[in-house]
């Protein structure tokens, strides 16, 4: 384990747009603490994966909606690595059985905005305060946090009412976090993926290759996870500076109005 390589936490980075990420990041040489809900059994070919580009990487198992797990998280993250530079809040579900927003129930609310967004709100408090102290001991170290949302934050979708709320509070989460963060040093970004295929969007291939042939999005395609992991990677490597509270589309163009 190199002492000088940046530590990253991916939430939800055991498959999908998460793996995406996390595969460009180890690519970058950054050491990887892995969140996810399944058995390591079930995430250790993705794990085993990652650790081919030479970098270490534990797995941390959790549901970050639970207070508990999210604090089992960073504790592991402490044993194992002793810093955290990065953190990355993908981890998300969608709305339960996608409702419309007539017949929509509190129990699918609550359970997605805990996912979705008071999750990742106080993971990056816990994960902030750990980086603020990080910075008062050494001068150089670079704090960063990125927040992965979607375009949901910006289109209605009617059948999953809670989902698009969380997605929009993801927005105004990166403002506040990057406004409080700022005198640390620390900046704090929103990607907002477009149309990427993904196990969430494997119930709505045709749809969406329907929606793409006819100009939904300028690049007539998917968005990959990769797509995605290239962004996030180049801001981890401070590529994109005097940015903080930025968002960064990665939609193919899906959000450009045409006449």
């Amino acid at each position: 384990m190199g002492v000088d390589r940046k530590v990253v936490l991916v939430t939800g980075g055991t498959r999908g747009i998460g793996l995406g990420i996390a595969k460009c990041l180890a690519a970058d040489g950054c050491d990887l603490a892995i969140n996810g809900l399944r058995d390591r059994d079930a995430v250790a070919e993705s794990l085993d994966d990652l650790k081919q580009f030479g970098v270490d990487v534990c797995y941390c198992r959790g549901d970050v909606s639970s207070p508990e797990d999210r604090q089992r998280m960073l504790d592991t993250v402490r044993e194992r690595f002793g810093r955290l530079h990065v953190l990355v809040n993908n981890a998300g579900i969608t709305s339960p059985g996608r409702k419309d927003i007539l017949e929509a129930d509190e129990q699918s609310f609550d359970h997605v905005m805990g996912v979705n967004l008071k999750g990742p709100y106080f993971l990056t408090q816990a994960a902030a305060n750990w980086m603020v102290d990080q910075k008062s001991t050494r001068a150089d170290f670079a704090g960063c946090i990125v927040n992965v949302s979607s375009i949901s934050a910006e289109f209605v979708s009617v059948n999953r009412g809670d989902y698009c709320l969380t997605k929009a509070g993801i927005g105004m989460a990166t403002k506040l976090w990057a406004a409080r963060l700022a005198e640390f040093d620390i900046g704090v970004y929103e990607v907002q993926p477009g149309v990427i295929q993904s196990d969430m969007t494997i119930g709505v291939v045709e749809k969406y290759d329907r929606l793409i042939a006819d100009g939904l999005t300028l690049e007539r395609r998917w968005g990959y996870p990769v797509d995605v992991g290239k962004a996030v990677a180049m801001l981890v490597r401070g590529d994109l500076p005097y940015a903080t509270g930025q968002v960064l589309k990665i939609d193919g163009g899906m959000t450009i109005q045409q006449l």
